[in-house]
């Protein structure tokens, strides 16, 4: 017995002793590939055509005749199937980050952004400005805030609804940004900034090959909110609609992200100008290489000049899930209260995703 055989053999008794469909494959062999087709996991449904054409492959052996046009026509379709699990190709980024392989589950949750703890970010210009109004109207002497302080963010997004081939879907979201200045024992180590933003939005495969290796893989049209959840002085708003579109190649995947503000009330918009700052969209890269991330991200408003870079660098897994994370960050707005803030920023922690 040839080594591809014991291979296969071996297979089919694995999926046997693990139970279910894969028991009822190991104790009926198929008679061809075709009674494979109904079965709807993948796994099971690989090892039932291992088993169909090892059987095959015996029969034709030893009778010397050739295969019936049926059988033949089942084995062409199922070496794709062979090749790709056999090359071990890694699978797409974007396929994997939001579920559009078909046997995925219909009510995926997953991580959405990336989440991390920076157990130390520095700034090069600590922004004092916006408490300056409360300890005036408390009569007490402005406190410094400290140039180091923690930073981390959780994010995650749930399906709600998807049909049957996954390429559609309805997707929410929460993304939550904390700066905790959790090294100023002066001012009782506050929390100086929380940004909360939910969302709602679409999501699409159009699985369009644009040449060169790349394609289009992702189209996302929604809305979502941002706050700080502050009133006064310290409150800071917006509502956007947004549509983003994904494409990749191999290791590396690029989102370009464009936005419209939802217009408020003069009254009460607490940034009317955040917009300056932030622009009308963003452009985000990540590329994958040995375990590591490396993500880039950019936005601006070209008419204004001003706008803002991060690029973080997420190391292969160090204890279990966790990963190292580097983070810099360089131009206006890493906040909401930070919006119209100009600022470097460096930190360092942990990571359990890279955001994609």
């Amino acid at each position: 017995m040839n080594v591809s055989k014991l291979n296969v053999r071996l297979s089919v008794l694995f999926l046997a002793a693990a139970g279910g469909s894969g028991a009822a494959i190991a104790q009926q062999t198929p008679s061809s590939p075709t009674d494979c087709r109904s079965i709807a996991a993948s796994m099971e449904r690989l090892a039932c055509y291992d088993a169909a054409m090892a059987r095959a492959d015996a029969v034709a052996k030893d009778s010397a005749a050739p295969l019936p046009a049926s059988t033949a026509s089942a084995t062409a379709a199922a070496k794709p199937v062979e090749t790709v699990v056999a090359s071990g190709k890694a699978p797409s980024i974007i396929d994997s980050t939001w579920a559009f392989n078909p046997d995925s589950s219909a009510y995926d949750i997953s991580f959405h952004n990336s989440n991390y703890l920076l157990f130390g970010r520095y700034t090069d210009n600590v922004n004092n400005a916006p408490f300056s109004p409360l300890f005036q109207a408390a009569g007490q002497p402005q406190e410094n805030l400290n140039d180091v302080e923690a930073k981390f963010q959780i994010s995650f997004k749930a399906r709600l609804w998807t049909t049957d081939d996954r390429r559609w879907g309805v997707w929410a979201a929460y993304t939550q940004q904390s700066q905790w200045q959790v090294y100023n024992g002066d001012v009782s180590r506050p929390f100086r900034e929380n940004n909360y933003m939910p969302e709602l939005f679409v999501s699409y495969r159009p699985g369009v090959d644009l040449g060169g290796g790349f394609n289009w893989n992702l189209l996302n049209v929604g809305y979502n909110h941002q706050s700080n959840g502050r009133t006064d002085v310290l409150s800071r708003s917006w509502d956007r609609l947004f549509a983003t579109v994904g494409v990749e190649r191999e290791n590396l995947a690029l989102y370009g992200t464009v936005w419209y503000r939802i217009p408020e009330d003069s009254s009460q918009d607490d940034n009317p100008d955040i917009t300056d700052y932030y622009g009308y969209g963003e452009l985000t890269g990540l590329y994958r290489w040995r375990g590591n991330s490396f993500k880039l991200s950019a936005r601006g408003n070209v008419a204004t000049g001003k706008g803002s870079v991060q690029a973080g660098w997420f190391t292969p897994p160090l204890l279990g899930p966790l990963r190292g994370y580097v983070q810099v960050f360089s131009g206006y707005g890493e906040s909401l209260i930070d919006y119209n803030w100009n600022q470097t920023t460096v930190g360092v922690g942990v990571a359990l995703n890279d955001g994609f």
